[in-house]
């Protein structure tokens, strides 16, 4: 089913020049009618019937007076005081048939004029002639030529109308196109800056401007970035002490073990000390979220040829299939995090792994494929929760601490993009990435 909706302006600019342009037209159809329908037809009716009244006096005047002499003496009279220009065709009769008919206005109302007035048999020609009107009236002896300006016929105030009505109407239409340009300008302005802080790109140059509501709402989105800001520093700091008060007795503990000597329970130990070492900084990592990292235009491909040549010291075949350089802002140390983790993922799961970059439209994917067990459909959402494991042992001899994945679509998504899992053409697991140019 159609809608009018399909139809309408999308845009806040184009919907308020609509509001704006709608009245505007009704008011002039409005006012064009009510001048065509009132005045126009009424001052043309009355230049029509003046018309033919000064034609039904001249043929008087010639039958009143008669003779050549008369005739001339009327004819010029005509043509000084009235602007008709007359001729008889004598013993001339008009045909059945007008030479030129026409469906205007004009022809209504001064056919109707001559019929009140004249009361003779006429021919009228509106249309062959751009400036002028020929009107043929049948006398008993010949035929009457008479010729008038189509000026006397027309109000010249109809054209003034229309000029004025049609130039103020654009003028007024440029002035608000101007006006709601720069009122629009500010909600711009502030979806940029919405946009960017959610790509984790600073905005300085952003400052609330525009009307009331939307500096209202400026301000507002200023305090709630000011307040989340805030709160990603503390959480930081916060961490930075948990991150030290941790490390310390760690570290006490693994000196200790080193001191006890060799035997099974030591090693065991040691293994436990390392791999909550290693549960500490993921963790932390993960807190964190490289919130202190600044966007920089960054090659692409270059940090993924770094991160597939660190992988290639092990068995595993891996290949990348990229263009020499792709810029796009970004934070670096972030996006590499998260490509290794993606990558050693893939690596720990499977035998063959493949790395792709392409451009799409307004964003860059890319996949990381690999020919493992992959990854059951009902899971693909819940592997990205912390901790999580597909694995309900927990074992560290299957893989980490189950936030790999989690602190990869942590990054990705506060770069803008987004992270997700689909059936590889290898038989394992497709993890696809998109990030916004």
């Amino acid at each position: 089913m159609i809608s009018i909706k399909q139809f309408l302006p999308r845009t806040l600019f184009g919907r308020s020049v609509m509001i704006i342009v709608t009245p505007l037209v009704l008011l002039q159809v409005v006012s064009t009618w009510v001048f065509y329908d009132r005045h126009w037809d009424t001052v043309t009716r009355r230049l029509a019937s003046a018309v033919a009244g000064e034609i039904a006096s001249v043929i008087d005047n010639r039958r009143i007076f008669p003779g050549e002499e008369n005739q001339d003496w009327v004819f010029y009279s005509a043509g000084a005081n009235l602007g008709l220009r007359i001729n008889v065709r004598k013993d001339d009769i008009l045909p059945n048939s007008p030479r030129t008919t026409g469906s205007s206005t004009l022809d209504e109302l001064l056919g109707n004029a001559l019929r009140e007035r004249v009361r003779r048999p006429f021919h009228m020609d509106t249309f062959s002639h751009e400036r002028e009107v020929r009107i043929q009236v049948q006398l008993p002896d010949g035929v009457m030529d008479i010729v008038v300006d189509r000026e006397r016929l027309f109000s010249s105030t109809t054209y003034i109308f229309v000029m004025w009505m049609v130039g103020t109407s654009l003028l007024l239409f440029a002035i608000a196109t101007i006006f709601m340009r720069n009122q629009v300008r500010p909600i711009r302005r502030l979806a940029a800056a919405v946009d960017n802080f959610g790509k984790g790109r600073e905005d300085s140059d952003f400052k609330p401007e525009g009307s009331t509501e939307i500096r209202q709402a400026a301000a507002a989105f200023n305090l709630m970035r000011e307040r989340i800001q805030r709160t990603m520093n503390q959480r930081t700091e916060m961490l930075a002490g948990i991150s030290h008060d941790l490390r310390t007795p760690l570290t006490r503990m693994k000196l200790q073990l080193a001191m006890v000597g060799d035997s099974p329970e030591i090693a065991d130990l040691r293994s436990d000390v390392e791999e909550m070492e290693k549960m500490v900084e993921e963790y932390l990592a993960f807190a964190q979220g490289e919130s202190a990292e600044q966007v920089a235009t960054t090659n692409v491909s270059a940090i993924l040829h770094d991160v597939v040549n660190g992988a290639r010291i092990s068995d595993t075949l891996i290949e990348l299939n990229a263009k020499d350089r792709i810029f796009i802002p970004l934070k670096p140390n972030g996006f590499k995090r998260a490509i290794t983790n993606l990558v050693n993922n893939a690596l720990l799961h499977g035998k063959s792994v493949a790395v792709e970059v392409t451009e799409i439209k307004g964003a860059i994917q890319i996949t990381v494929d690999d020919d493992g067990p992959g990854i059951p459909t009902a899971e693909r959402e819940e592997v990205f929760k912390p901790f999580y494991r597909l694995d309900s042992a927990r074992s560290p001899d299957t893989g980490g601490s189950g936030l790999g994945l989690t602190i990869a679509r942590d990054v990705i998504r506060a770069h803008g993009g987004d992270l997700t899992i689909e059936d590889s053409p290898l038989g394992g697991a497709r993890i696809r990435m998109r990030l916004p140019i």
